[in-house]
């Protein structure tokens, strides 16, 4: 007898279930290197997170992280547990908010939960959830928040039985 090959994957739509919270682990300490590297790669030329000199006259007395890493890094951990080979399209983001800056040195912990789902009413073998994301540092602090909406595919049939 073989031994199953079980490949990693996200959730079909049947498997999203609404109001259940996904926590990923590990969390990711951001870095200076990942704030420059992003910015730069962003073409975004904020001095509040390049410029360390700059950054210390201002009100938090250091660079931010930039707030695009953060949901990026937010959005991504929630990948291989939500929609690893599952997801078709993001639809969108919404309702997105840094209520408390991130620093390099900080450890993000994103967690997230199932708002909505239905069946696409386009799209046979596809259904629509609606995701919200909560990014928190290691102190329990919320430092980002966002709502996605994702395409998903169904069960494939021979799953089913």
């Amino acid at each position: 007898m073989t031994a199953r090959d079980i490949i990693q994957r996200g959730l079909y739509f049947e498997e999203f279930e609404v109001d259940a919270r996904y926590l990923h682990r590990p969390g990711r300490t951001a870095t200076e290197a990942d704030n420059v590297l992003f910015t730069t790669l962003t073409m975004n030329t904020q001095a509040l997170h390049l410029d360390a000199a700059f950054a210390q006259t201002q009100e938090f007395g250091q660079r931010l992280m930039n707030s695009m890493w953060t949901l990026s890094t937010m959005v991504g951990a929630s990948v291989a547990q939500l929609t690893q080979g599952t997801l078709v399209a993001q639809l969108g983001l919404g309702d997105i908010a840094f209520p408390h800056p991130l620093f390099a040195g900080d450890t993000l912990y994103t967690e997230s939960t199932i708002v909505a789902k239905r069946p696409s009413s386009s799209r046979p073998g596809q259904g629509i959830v609606t995701i919200s994301h909560t990014g928190r540092n290691e102190d329990g602090t919320v430092v980002a928040t966002a709502s996605r909406t994702v395409l998903v595919r169904c069960r494939p049939e021979e799953e089913n039985r």
